[in-house]
């Protein structure tokens, strides 16, 4: 069920900056309408929008912000789309967040630097990284099926989802959740002949670490990876498979696509696990566990 992205419309949620960015410029690059929902634009995401006017006679881009935790918001993106371009092809639900201050493991709900609160029973990164991807897919599905037409929707997992990380346990959690819900919608793409369901397409692709702000902004996190490692790649490598991904027979439905030093399928069953695992994600300082432990003491 290849999809070429000419003439068609994507959704793409947390594109305000990194990997779904870029992969919001190369869906312009070939024709492909782009709405951008995110909370805010980067300079960058302003010039992408600024060269692709809506009333531009090829590809255009349209930001609408949106809070990816707050549903209504996301059936709006979707309201505004239909109402802007006629209709939804391809959504990826990018938006995403590594284990922050506000919201993480180490920092539990109540305490001075978290935002989450006991009396709310939720955790924000988990909101956003987990719920957020799931609903916007059955908003997706809802779409392609009310219109009888096939669609495509890309998720980004993470190597995270194949391994452990012991300072980032809810980042972790939520990729292994998103490759799992993945795998188990594959079957959209294959509907029984007489049910007249469109085919659509569910699959993912699974970064190593990549050079965007998510990692580059955040001094805390820099410490603990050696910045040099050779295993930092550019989002750019990211978008490329993610538009193959749409676009090649082969990119079944459930297929997860790891993007690191080298680009792979991830086998559903008796993987080898994610290339340089050990060197890219487990390579902490000694002192590592010692600083988490205390500091959610």
């Amino acid at each position: 069920m290849a999809m070429q992205v000419a003439g068609k419309t994507a959704i793409l949620t947390g594109a305000g900056s990194g990997i779904t960015l870029c992969f919001a410029e190369l869906l312009l690059s070939r024709g492909c309408n782009v709405v951008i929902a995110d909370l805010t634009l980067r300079p960058e995401s302003e010039a992408l929008i600024s060269r692709y006017p809506l009333m531009s006679s090829g590809a255009r881009a349209i930001f609408q912000k949106t809070d990816v935790t707050d549903w209504a918001q996301m059936d709006k993106v979707f309201k505004v789309t239909i109402e802007r371009f006629g209709g939804v092809d391809i959504v990826c639900p990018g938006a995403g967040v590594y284990e922050p201050t506000w919201s993480n493991f180490w920092q539990a709900p109540g305490t001075a630097l978290s935002t989450d609160q006991t009396s709310s029973s939720r955790y924000r990164t988990l909101d956003i990284n987990m719920v957020h991807p799931i609903r916007l897919t059955q908003l997706a599905i809802a779409h392609f099926v009310a219109q009888r037409k096939p669609g495509v929707v890309v998720h980004i997992s993470s190597v995270a989802a194949q391994v452990p990380f012991f300072p980032t346990p809810l980042y972790v959690a939520s990729k292994h959740a998103l490759s799992g819900f993945v795998r188990s919608l594959s079957r959209l793409e294959s509907p029984p002949p007489a049910s007249r369901l469109p085919k659509i397409r569910v699959n993912a692709v699974a970064p190593a670490r990549i050079l965007t702000p998510l990692w580059t902004e955040s001094p805390d996190k820099m410490k603990m990876v050696n910045q040099d490692d050779p295993g930092w790649i550019g989002p750019e490598e990211v978008a490329k498979v993610m538009l193959e991904l749409v676009e090649k027979e082969e990119n079944v439905g459930g297929t997860i696509v790891e993007v690191g030093e080298r680009v792979r399928v991830v086998k559903p069953f008796d993987d080898p696990g994610p290339y340089g695992a050990v060197e890219l994600l487990m390579g902490l300082k000694e002192d590592t566990i010692d600083f988490f432990l205390i500091q959610s003491a």
